[in-house]
Order: structure tokens, then C-alpha cells, then sequence
């Protein structure tokens, strides 16, 4: 098991600072239509899909762990009501630009047999060139500031904010970043600085959460890197436990600088993570 570099795990010599904080930002709340264009399949349950429309002009996701909502529609719905009540789930924005929004998708169940939800079965099956609408985000945590240290963990689910979140690390950042996924073949790769440890937790056939739990529960108080640190856990809802344990009971760190999040709920299709 690899650990942080020893000149950063003695918190006995960490005097408390304020690095970074997370700043609540508001944003205009907009619906806009798009089109589905294309679809790139990164591992065999895990999918990137890239959305288009001109009203995507403007459209801003301030922070990494920012939600919007996805509305799935049958056919090419005539209104914006229409649109507003087809079934719907949220989502990380992961890129965009004037005209394009990408958003990865992690594929629970099958599609073709129907026991994979509504977003997952339109992420993996719908033709190219199918409607659905995008509202949001209506507001961001924004990160301000500079983390002595980062620990980002989670499961599939949490890949685009946690890309997110490396995208926005200095080229000496420290950190690690430990990602649940079921097996090799699963594992999604995470571009990081080289002072940041990317590792995986397969949890084989066990249910999800189940592995990154165990990482986490083996993380003690000589692990914790000094100075302030952000720390953020999303996976499935059980996760919520065992994070908030490492990081605000055995790490110590502050309540307003951390986030844990169960980003989905065994059995719950219509879960949405807490914002």
C-alpha cells in the first residue's frame, strides 16, 4: 500500500491554516435544448456522450462538483413544458465550450434489458442526434484557493467532478486519489500531477461502495498530510459514513472544507445527490 510522502503525514507538527476555502456561487438558472452528436465507450459500463446546441452559448459550471439536470424525452418534444417533464437525473458537467457539452455516464444494470435506468439507457442506446434538455447548474461550491493537500475518492460516479477537481490542481499539488470500480478492465484513467497517488479499489463482485469503504477505513490519524486539506467523497449513499469518519473524526479537518456525498442510492433509480 503506497502512502503520502513521510514529510507530509505527521499532523503533530501541522499548524491549522486557512489555504482554501469553498465559496457558495450563485448562477442563472437556464434550460436549454441540445442534441446528442457522439459517444465514446471508455471502458464496458462507463460512457462519454457529447451534447450540442447554439444555447449552450453561456453556459458556465463554476464548480468541480456542480449538477445539472439531464431531461431524457421520447421522440423530439414540440415545448419547453414537454421537454420539462420527461423523466430527468443530474449529472457533473465534465467539459463544454461555445457550442458542446460532455458528460460521462456510468452504466448500472443492463439497457438492453431494461434494468438500467432511464439516464443510463439513453446514455448507451439513444441514436445520435437525440433531444434532451440540460437545466442548470443553478449554483457552485467553488473552490478558492490553494489545498495543501487533496484527497479525492469515490466510484464511477464521481469521475467527472473528481477530473474536475484534478484539472484544477497546481503542478505541485500532493494528494491521492483512490477511485472504486469493479475490476482492471473498469478502471478509468485519472490525469493527475505526479505528487498526487492515483490508485483503484476493485470491489470484484461485493456491492458497490464495499471496497472504497475499506480504503477508507484504513486511512489512520499518520495519514492525515499536513496544513489544510481538502477532502472530498461522493460514491454510493453508504459511502457517507465511513468518509465523514476518516475525514472529519480521524483526520480532523473542518466541516466547511470537506465534501462527502452519497451520489446515488442502491435501489433508489430516482436518487439525486445533495447539493
Amino acid at each position: 500500500m503506497t502512502t503520502l510522502r513521510q514529510d507530509l503525514r505527521n499532523p503533530e507538527n501541522d499548524m491549522t491554516t486557512t489555504a482554501f476555502t469553498l465559496e457558495p456561487t450563485g448562477i442563472e438558472l437556464r434550460f436549454r435544448r441540445v442534441t446528442l452528436i457522439a459517444r465514446e465507450w471508455l471502458t464496458p459500463s462507463y460512457v462519454r456522450v457529447r451534447l450540442e446546441s447554439p444555447e449552450l452559448a453561456g453556459f458556465t459550471s463554476l464548480g468541480a462538483d456542480d449538477h445539472i439536470r439531464i431531461f431524457f424525452p421520447e421522440g423530439d418534444p414540440l415545448s419547453v413544458e414537454e421537454m420539462r417533464a420527461a423523466p430527468n437525473r443530474e449529472y457533473t458537467p465534465l467539459a463544454w465550450g461555445d457550442d458542446w457539452l460532455d458528460l460521462e455516464f456510468a452504466i448500472h444494470g443492463d439497457p438492453a434489458s431494461g434494468t438500467a435506468g432511464v439516464a443510463a439507457a439513453w446514455a448507451a442506446t439513444a441514436p445520435l442526434g437525440s433531444s434532451a434538455g440540460v437545466g442548470g447548474p443553478r449554483g457552485s461550491k467553488v473552490l478558492a484557493g490553494r489545498p495543501d493537500a487533496w484527497l479525492l475518492a469515490g466510484d464511477e460516479t464521481a469521475v467527472p467532478a473528481i477530473r474536475r477537481f484534478a484539472q484544477a490542481m497546481d503542478a505541485d499539488a500532493i494528494g491521492r486519489v483512490v477511485v472504486e470500480v469493479a475490476d482492471a478492465a473498469h478502471e478509468l484513467a485519472i490525469d493527475a500531477p505526479a505528487g498526487v497517488v492515483v490508485e483503484y479499489a476493485h470491489r470484484g463482485d461485493e456491492p458497490a461502495g464495499s471496497a472504497l469503504t475499506a480504503r477508507l477505513e484504513a486511512f489512520t490519524e499518520a495519514d492525515r498530510p499536513a496544513g489544510a486539506v481538502f477532502g472530498f467523497v461522493a460514491a454510493e449513499q453508504s459511502i457517507v459514513k465511513a468518509g465523514r469518519a476518516l475525514l472529519l473524526e480521524r483526520w480532523g479537518l473542518d466541516a466547511a472544507q470537506v465534501i462527502v456525498k452519497g451520489y446515488w442510492k442502491r435501489g433508489e433509480t430516482e436518487y439525486h445527490a445533495p447539493h
